[in-house]
């Protein structure tokens, strides 16, 4: 299987805090890759390095065949993504949403107006397409988001947390459309989480980060088997030495400072 995305030797500096500190892992084409870890882990950064929203203080990295440094504008052409804050525009309705997506992507209008409803059908939104976003639920919204960033038939989409603050039955029925998607389509899903069932549940890999490093990486039972033990979560506390929600307690505070050092100190290609 073909390689869809190769990062080698990433490395982000804010100053002199270096939140992603010289990684190299590969995601293969077709395949559903976690990114798992605690908040500060260095997971967001690095899906802002591969979709050219900050530029890598050094390192590589590959795209469906193109540099991100050389060729970024057919990096952006080739994945969608759903940010871990929403990003739609509450004052217009779904298919607005949709729409100016589509105009800003160069999608035809004609092939706009059926990717629209084929995709607004796939995630059940069909109905409250002349509603304002303002008026839907949190699920409403991410399925809404994932619609919007499959609209331009992305070959990767990455999904930073795409689950955060909702209910387990709504957590459950996104990710059902996205396995389907996996399955039906081929596009390659690219997800970070600090929830451990859900990496374990879905992906087919999973690459552990901690303080900007990647600890290991491999499927669920190569992680198991490495450190001899016999869950993710056992796994995670042999090669960290912490749980993720011990983790995620005691970083809160610091990553409120963090993320407004390191929303003044990116670059926006």
């Amino acid at each position: 299987m073909d390689n869809i995305i190769d990062v080698k030797h990433l490395v982000k500096k804010f100053g002199d805090f270096t939140a992603v500190n010289d990684i190299s892992f590969d995601v293969k084409k077709g395949e559903i890759f976690a990114f798992l870890g605690p908040n500060g882990a260095g997971k967001s950064t690095t899906i802002k390095m591969l979709t050219t929203i900050l530029t890598p203080t050094s390192g590589a990295i590959t795209l469906n065949g193109h540099s991100t440094a050389t060729d970024s504008d057919a990096v952006r052409h080739s994945f969608g993504i759903v940010f871990q804050d929403p990003s739609l525009d509450d004052d217009l309705t779904a298919i607005e949403n949709m729409d100016l997506h589509g105009i800003l992507y160069g999608v035809p209008g004609k092939i706009r107006k059926e990717r629209t409803k084929q995709l607004l059908n796939f995630v059940e939104l069909w109905d409250r397409k002349d509603e304002q976003v303002k008026n839907f639920s949190g699920g409403m919204k991410r399925r809404l988001e994932i619609a919007r960033g499959l609209l331009h038939h992305p070959t990767v989409l990455f999904l930073d947390e795409p689950t955060l603050g909702l209910d387990p039955q709504t957590r459950n029925h996104m990710w059902s459309y996205l396995q389907n998607l996996n399955k039906t389509e081929g596009i390659t899903v690219f997800f970070t989480t600090h929830y451990m069932e859900e990496a374990e549940r879905i992906a087919q890999r999973i690459a552990i980060i901690d303080h900007g490093k990647i600890i290991a990486a491999g499927t669920p039972d190569e992680l198991r088997k490495k450190t001899e033990t016999d869950s993710l979560e056992d796994a995670f506390l042999k090669l960290t030495g912490t749980m993720i929600r011990d983790e995620d307690a005691s970083t809160t505070d610091k990553m409120r400072s963090r993320s407004k050092m390191m929303q003044g100190g990116g670059n926006r290609r």
